[in-house]
């Protein structure tokens, strides 16, 4: 080994690498999910998925539909109460968009949004839409359809309404 090439000697603190939000998934993704073949692929679903049984569970949901789309896409939706999209008052962003774009960001910390939760508990749908090419999310809340679209796991614009409806609930699309 030539001289200065010991590794021992030669690791610093140059040597620790910090990977902010979504990066940290996108760059480790099997961290994440386990996997990064068709498990993974079933585990992004499943973390989707989750988001809508919780939901069931708080008594909130009745229906959840799950789709796999012509162009290989999946859409999971449900009847559920919406993700909020109001601001988030730490961020000043939607909470749409802190859930979709934050790790560690969601109602499940507390017990007072859900007694009950499964999956990755904060960041499941943000490592779903960090590992997606293309993610839509649209919102069914008072009235209104909420949208925002990101592409690995970046918003493309702010969340946005896009249309009135009678529906209520959330539908992702990856």
């Amino acid at each position: 080994m030539a001289e200065n090439q010991n590794p021992e000697e030669n690791y610093s603190g140059k040597n620790i690498q910090v990977l902010e939000g979504l990066e940290a998934v996108r760059k480790r993704p099997a961290m994440y999910i386990g996997d990064i073949s068709v498990k993974g692929l079933h585990h992004l679903i499943n973390e989707t998925v989750d988001n809508s049984i919780d939901e069931a569970m708080a008594g909130f949901c009745t229906e959840i539909e799950v789709t796999i789309n012509k162009d290989n896409s999946v859409t999971v939706q449900d009847n559920g109460r919406g993700i909020p999209v109001d601001e988030q008052p730490k961020l000043h962003k939607s909470a749409l968009e802190v859930v979709m774009t934050i790790l560690h960001a969601g109602g499940k910390f507390n017990k007072s949004s859900y007694k009950v939760s499964g999956g990755l508990h904060g960041v499941g749908v943000s490592c779903v839409n960090a590992l997606s090419s293309h993610m839509t999310s649209q919102v069914f809340r008072d009235g209104k359809i909420y949208q925002q679209e990101y592409e690995e796991g970046k918003a493309l614009y702010p969340v946005k309404v896009v249309a009135t409806t009678d529906l209520r609930g959330t539908r992702q699309q990856f």
